[in-house]
């Protein structure tokens, strides 16, 4: 079976990273934050997940040409980094006493990116 490897680490790594992110959400911000802010905090989470997925499935996939794997995995990456991380960052604001301004911009970017992802 023909595989890109470099995606399918990439994918493991940041689905590794998911679920680290994901319990952080669930357990260590129960106590510190509210719950609209969980709630949004959990679709970062879910959002990345799903591209993770994706990913594995991209890395894995002998029928989509190694051109095409190569933008849709750094759509998706970028657009995870982007989304996902924008709405950690806007999430935990009042813990890291941030300026979110910057992430508020970077979430509907990484949104398109995403879009894109799927489009290509």
């Amino acid at each position: 079976m023909n595989f890109n490897k470099k995606i399918t680490v990439l994918a493991a790594v940041m689905g590794a990273l998911t679920v680290i992110i994901g319990a952080f959400g669930a357990h260590g911000l129960k106590e510190i934050v509210s719950e609209k802010t969980i709630t949004s905090f959990e679709t970062g989470v879910r959002y990345q997940m799903f591209h993770v997925i994706l990913l594995l499935i991209i890395g894995f996939s002998g029928f989509i040409d190694q051109k095409t794997q190569k933008w849709v995995s750094r759509f998706f990456v970028f657009g995870i980094l982007l989304f996902s991380g924008s709405i950690y960052f806007i999430a935990l604001k009042d813990i890291f006493l941030i300026n979110t301004k910057i992430f508020i911009i970077a979430t509907p970017i990484g949104g398109l990116l995403l879009i894109a992802g799927w489009l290509r």
